[in-house]
Parts: C-alpha cells; sequence; structure tokens
C-alpha cells in the first residue's frame, strides 16, 4: 500500500512517501507566509507532483487549525494567513482524484503513534504533544475520536491553577514563568544546574497533574508523549510518576503507561494514517 502524508506546518510543508510501515521519500518546501490561497496551494501541488502519485491510495494531510474533518474544510491555519476557509479535501480529490482525509496536527500525531509508534498493541490511546503549546489526541478502541467538532483532547485549555493546563504544561512555562527557552533549560540541566532541575520538578508536578485529568477523563492505558519539550523527559519524569501515584485509584496509577515518541517525521506518518483509521472504521 502507498500513501502520501502531508504535513502543513508552520514552517514547512512536507510531503511524504509511506510504503508498508516505512517512509521512503521526503519533499519539503517553506510556507511562503505572505502568498496567496492559490500560490500556496500552487507549491503544495508541485511537492506532490514529485511522486509517482497515480499509484497512491489515499492522502492524509495535518494542518494546525480548526477542521471540519466530515467535509474537509480547514479554517485559520497558523502561519499562511490567506488559509481562512479552504475546502481542501475537495480541491486536492478534485486535482488528483484520490480519496483524502484531512484532521489536525494533534490528531494526526496520535493515530501516527497508534499505526507507526511503539503503542500498535493499545486500544485506548492519548497522544500528548508538549511544545509551544499543549495539544493531545484520543484513540478509543482503535478508532480516533474527534469529537463533534473536532475539538476533543483540548486538555490544555481546561482551568488550572489561576490560568490553565497549556500555560504550565507546554515550553509556555519555561518562558513566561522563568523567561528562558525550553532549549535553554534542557542544557542548564545537563550541566546539573540546580536551580534548572528544579524548575524541571515543578513541571513535572503540573505535567503530572495535566495526566491524572486525562485519566479521570478517559481512563486510557497509554499516553505518548510528543513535542519538543518531551525531549526533556528525563528530567521531569521522576515527579511526573510522584504526581501520577497520588491518582485516586491507585491501581490505574500501577497500570497507566507513559511513553516518549521515537519515531521520525511522525507528523507526516500520522497524517497518511489518516487514511488507515478511515478504513478501519
Amino acid at each position: 500500500m502507498k500513501l502520501l502524508g502531508i504535513d502543513i506546518g508552520g514552517t514547512n510543508i512536507r510531503v511524504g512517501l509511506v510504503e508498508g510501515n516505512e517512509l521512503t521519500k521526503v519533499e519539503s518546501m517553506l510556507v511562503r507566509k505572505d502568498s496567496s490561497e492559490n500560490e500556496v496551494f500552487d507549491d503544495l501541488f508541485s511537492l506532490i507532483r514529485k511522486f509517482d502519485y497515480e499509484k497512491v491510495e489515499g492522502i492524509g494531510v495535518g494542518v494546525p487549525s480548526i477542521v471540519d474533518v466530515e467535509k474537509g474544510i480547514v479554517y485559520q491555519v497558523q502561519n499562511i494567513p490567506s488559509w481562512k476557509k479552504v475546502h481542501l479535501k475537495e480541491i486536492l480529490e478534485s486535482n488528483f482524484k484520490i480519496p483524502t482525509y484531512i484532521n489536525n496536527d494533534a490528531n494526526c500525531f496520535a493515530v501516527g503513534e497508534k499505526y507507526f509508534g511503539n503503542v500498535k498493541d493499545y486500544k485506548n490511546i492519548v497522544g500528548l504533544i508538549i511544545g509551544t503549546g499543549l495539544g493531545a489526541g484520543v484513540i478509543i478502541n482503535n478508532k480516533l475520536y474527534e469529537g463533534a467538532n473536532c475539538g476533543a483532547g483540548e486538555f490544555g485549555e481546561i482551568a488550572y491553577k489561576d490560568k490553565n493546563y497549556e500555560y504550565y504544561c507546554s515550553g509556555q512555562y519555561f518562558l513566561n514563568e522563568i523567561g528562558i527557552s525550553g532549549k535553554e533549560l534542557a542544557k542548564k540541566a545537563a550541566d546539573k544546574d540546580s536551580s534548572a532541575l528544579e524548575i524541571y520538578r515543578n513541571y513535572g508536578e503540573n505535567l503530572g497533574n495535566a495526566i491524572k485529568m486525562i485519566m479521570y477523563a478517559l481512563d486510557p492505558e497509554v499516553i505518548v508523549l510528543g513535542g519538543s519539550v518531551s525531549k526533556s523527559f528525563l528530567y521531569f519524569k521522576e515527579q511526573m510518576w510522584k504526581s501520577i501515584k497520588r491518582f485516586t485509584y491507585s491501581k490505574s496509577a500501577e497500570k497507566i503507561k507513559i511513553t516518549v515518541s521515537e519515531k521520525e517525521n511522525i507528523a507526516i506518518l500520522g497524517a497518511a494514517a489518516l487514511y488507515l483509521n478511515a478504513k478501519n472504521a
């Protein structure tokens, strides 16, 4: 089976060919942020045409935006101001005659981990992206769950302390509370800087509380972490687990598994996995 996965990110558009379980070819291009809607499509089409797309069975597209999954419409795409309301599915299917599926990037992460990552054997999964924001995709009984308006998994918007979980459980915490980037903080922690390690302990406590909230809501078997902050898991995992162990239902706390994504190009693979998710519904 050959699939195309398309990751429309804030900086780059990336298109990859997935054959079986392997990503065999990737083409990318910088997003021209000031371009018109049609000019962005010209760039996207030029990338797709670099592949032997006539042999492709399906296309999946991950977009950092609000998505009408059923109609394949994307709204207010981050860093592409001209894409305010784009009938992306209809346009791609009209031009390439290939079944196309559209979803937001967090949902693509979750379904990508389900089909191509290290959580294939689980039925109930949360893919939690801890980067510049806090986003999540939810798999229930082997099927991506988007909610009625593609809003399922917006845990970051739930109130926590004086703000919300996104503020305290993403890279925003380091910048806004400490005035340092996650990358800089990780360097300090690697040098065993005591203040940096203490910041990570506080972060781990907050993330553990977010995970407990997810456990109360969904009771998943496994949570897989992705995003830039997950690369510093070593520094906050101990305090995160201490927080989780205080979960009301001790058996659930013992059984929950937390893992970190190890798959390269998961955004592209996750986009391609939208086709597999639809076919296995």
